[in-house]
């Protein structure tokens, strides 16, 4: 399918990370999902090859190549699996919190080897309390001399178990009003006193992305780790959430791509009363309104990236892409496991993980609820 939004070399550096995951991610991802981790050595193979951080600065070790490449990075690790999110996360969420609002001694000390998969990102907002409501995070931070101490814990955080350098949205004015102008946001480093992880979580699918609880108990971060300006934590996330949900958006789009290319060719395949089951109506019809939908969210979806590359603000059609999108895969992954019948419920057949694996795509990144709000809001309702 051709992005309008992509040129020749975007497309050659598709080929070559094609050709790179051929090689060392679709021959163990079963194996990861198995043992519930990806190696840090796929991320080094990563970084070695240039995948990570591609858009960032090349004194920092990246390329400095525009954010279509980013695209196609998310794109070809979800034809892989669902659980490579988390170097998504690092890519195109966290490491550009980093670059937006970093000081320069904070991007020199931590950016190149965010590149080489040496350091692995994390960002921690929510928490057993509050999910899609930031404003009213429990987890404090308070400025004792030359360090913030730190008290509070995180959960649902993706690439928690690994992660060397985290962001942590926390309250720097418990007091402030309104809410959301106490929050700040804090890098904190893997060896970092005080801090600890929790539980590694067990989760319904994505099994070899590695989720965990995040705990800080009195935990010492030097001031020089304030990641931009204090109070101004919402602020910063608010502004970030777009590139986010757009990237949830493009791997729901191609986990939906995917779940039809995979049902089509079992369809084609698999006989029944005497012909192929691709011949029934009503598997023709399921069939053709999937396509149709997946083909319209593409549309949308490549617009919408060529906007965001352009600079524009995308905040309404981004929500509106992340819930539909994420509605649409949900619906696919019911109907293409049906279309597999009984086939479709075996472990041994693709569509019965990307079936577990597609539902958190409407809860992360801000729930589905939360972006009809948002639309409704910017309609003026």
């Amino acid at each position: 399918m051709s992005h309008p939004y992509l040129k020749e070399e975007h497309e050659i550096f598709r080929k070559s990370l094609r050709k790179f995951l051929d090689k060392v991610a679709y021959p163990f991802y079963e194996q990861w999902e198995e043992e519930r981790m990806i190696p840090r050595s796929f991320w080094e193979k990563m970084g070695e090859q240039g995948f990570l951080c591609p858009d960032i600065d090349e004194k920092y070790g990246g390329s400095g190549v525009d954010w279509g490449f980013s695209v196609i990075i998310n794109e070809e690790l979800e034809r892989v699996g669902t659980g490579l999110v988390g170097i998504g996360l690092h890519n195109d969420i966290v490491v550009p919190y980093i670059t937006a609002y970093g000081t320069d001694e904070q991007k020199e000390k931590w950016l190149p080897r965010c590149t080489t998969g040496e350091t692995i990102t994390a960002i921690a907002m929510t928490e057993p309390g509050a999910g899609s409501d930031l404003a009213n995070i429990q987890t404090t931070a308070r400025l004792e001399g030359d360090h913030y101490i730190v008290n509070g814990q995180k959960t649902f955080i993706t690439n928690g178990i690994q992660s060397d350098l985290i962001i942590v949205a926390c309250k720097t004015n418990p007091n402030a009003v309104p809410k959301h102008k106490g929050v700040s946001l804090l890098v904190i480093e893997r060896d970092a006193p005080g801090f600890s992880r929790g539980r590694k979580l067990n989760k319904v699918g994505v099994h070899c992305q590695d989720t965990a609880e995040l705990i800080f108990e009195d935990c010492k971060v030097p001031k020089e780790n304030l990641l931009g300006e204090e109070g101004k934590g919402f602020q910063y996330l608010m502004e970030k959430l777009q590139q986010e949900r757009l990237v949830v958006a493009i791997a729901a789009q191609i986990a939906s791509e995917e779940m039809l290319r995979m049902t089509i060719d079992y369809v084609k395949s698999r006989e029944a009363f005497g012909k192929s089951i691709s011949q029934f109506q009503n598997t023709q019809f399921k069939i053709a309104e999937m396509a149709t939908d997946i083909e319209m969210g593409r549309a949308f979806l490549d617009s919408l990236i060529a906007d965001h590359l352009n600079g524009k603000n995308i905040v309404t059609k981004v929500s509106m892409a992340k819930w539909k999108l994420t509605d649409i895969a949900k619906k696919v992954a019911g109907e293409c496991m049906q279309l597999h019948g009984g086939y479709g419920y075996m472990e041994e057949y693709e569509i019965a993980r990307r079936y577990r694996d597609i539902p958190v795509a409407a809860i992360y990144a801000g729930t589905n609820e939360i972006m009809k709000s948002i639309i409704a809001k910017n309609l003026g309702l």
